[in-house]
């Protein structure tokens, strides 16, 4: 458990504009994870549905090209038991799947 998260079951949702390059990013991720023994889902998609799967994640990624989306996420839905973060372009210009990994991690220390 890591703040109060079981996080060998973390649901993660990446988005980017389209959905493709953050597609790429969570097969690293997966891939990340599953060498390291996490159980963990991670999904890409649009941001354009956010929406449809804010009540099934625990931590949703936004791409560096999407800051702006990040404060207005946080106040939408404070009501959640979300961690919302903005990935790093080091890791996200190169798919760094273990960065990453590595950047969610930190959220629920």
């Amino acid at each position: 458990m890591r703040g109060g998260v079981d996080v060998s079951i973390l649901r993660v949702l990446l988005v980017c504009g389209s959905g493709a390059s953050s597609g790429f990013m969570a097969a690293n991720i997966r891939k990340a994870a599953a060498k390291r023994g996490i159980d963990m889902t991670v999904t890409a998609r649009s941001e354009a549905e956010i929406e449809n799967y804010i009540d099934e994640i625990d931590c949703l990624m936004v791409g560096p090209h999407l800051a702006y989306l990040v404060e207005e996420l946080d106040e939408m839905y404070a009501d959640k038991d979300i961690k919302f973060a903005l990935m790093k372009p080091e890791y996200y210009a190169t798919l760094n799947g273990e960065k990453a990994l590595d950047h969610i991690m930190s959220l629920f220390e």
